[in-house]
């Protein structure tokens, strides 16, 4: 479908509407689409979410995607999962869907006032005249680096443009990591360590592996989980939805992912991204003495949690 700007949106024009949608259909469960179609259905906007696959968000932590879905739900958005769209019409007071289940079946037709086409982001590398200093673009137009130097001499690639997730802290840390190198000193960036966030309400933020990740590994570990119910800020605040896991390796109780939903998480993360850079264990975290009453103590319940003495649930 043709993006216009005007019915048919890109993550841009979805923060320009002119008035707040009474039905917003988002394309694509990913990070942009959950942010901005959190934001419009807390302005009033009915959101309905369609996705081709059967779950949100797919390179989250299950457990954290569905906590995610489900809140969101309670919240009034709608999720079409395993679901693709297969036309378009554009229309004078809005967009009429088509709308098949991704395995093949009977379409079915939904009215919106706007539809934001959030499938992802593309690097910007063409028109720039790569090719012209020898560089050439993979079928994404991504760019390929050997610890951010690419294949034509003195230019270096970091960033949205290059391998790994188009985040704004890692282009920073790849920056720095380019600009050391470039200066003769020795550099380099952990991409285990990099956290992200999804700034819906409530946040996700995660950093590390997931339980999927691990299993698929076939690495012994074991889990820690705090829920914010438990927790007193939150519940003072009314912010008690979902919760802080952190999975320690089973032998070494080396922290291996910390996956947290619920309130200001995206401010809490960085605990635990001090502590994996360290190397910390889970134990670490837990004989740390945190302040009563914040969040940032369901970061040590959890940690506590994953050798069962946890104190406060």
């Amino acid at each position: 479908m043709a993006i216009d700007n005007q019915r048919i949106l890109d993550s841009t024009g979805a923060l320009s509407l002119p008035e707040v949608p009474k039905h917003l259909v988002v394309i694509g469960a990913g990070v942009i689409g959950l942010e901005l179609g959190s934001v419009w259905r807390r302005l009033g906007s009915q959101v309905t979410v369609v996705e081709f696959l059967d779950r949100i968000c797919p390179g989250l932590d299950e457990e954290a995607g569905k906590t995610l879905q489900r809140s969101l739900a309670k919240q009034g958005m709608s999720f079409k999962l395993g679901s693709k769209v297969t036309a378009a019409v554009v229309k004078e007071a809005g967009v009429e869907l088509s709308i098949e289940p991704a395995c093949g079946g009977a379409a079915q037709l939904l009215q919106a006032d706007y539809v934001l086409v959030a499938i992802g982001r593309r690097p910007y590398t063409q028109g720039l005249g790569l090719e012209s200093v020898g560089i050439q673009t993979d079928k994404r137009g991504m760019l390929e680096n050997q610890r951010h130097r690419s294949s034509a001499p003195g230019v270096w690639v970091i960033g949205d443009v290059t391998s790994g997730l188009m985040l704004a802290h890692k282009a920073e840390d790849e920056a720095i990591a380019c600009i050391e190198q470039i200066a003769g000193k020795a550099a380099e960036v952990n991409y285990g360590v990099i956290p992200n966030v999804i700034y819906t309400r409530p946040e996700v933020a995660c950093v590390g592996m997931t339980e999927e990740q691990l299993k698929a590994e076939g690495r012994s570990y074991k889990v820690g989980r705090f829920p914010f119910t438990a927790n007193s800020r939150a519940k003072i605040n009314h912010e008690t939805e979902g919760f802080v896991k952190v999975l320690a390796d089973e032998h070494s109780d080396e922290i291996l992912g910390v996956h947290m939903v619920g309130p200001s998480v995206s401010e809490m993360i960085g605990e635990y991204c001090v502590a994996m850079e360290f190397a910390a264990s889970s134990e670490d975290i837990a004989l740390i003495c945190h302040p009563h009453p914040t969040r940032s103590e369901a970061l040590r319940q959890a940690a506590m949690g994953v050798e069962g003495w946890i104190m406060q649930a």
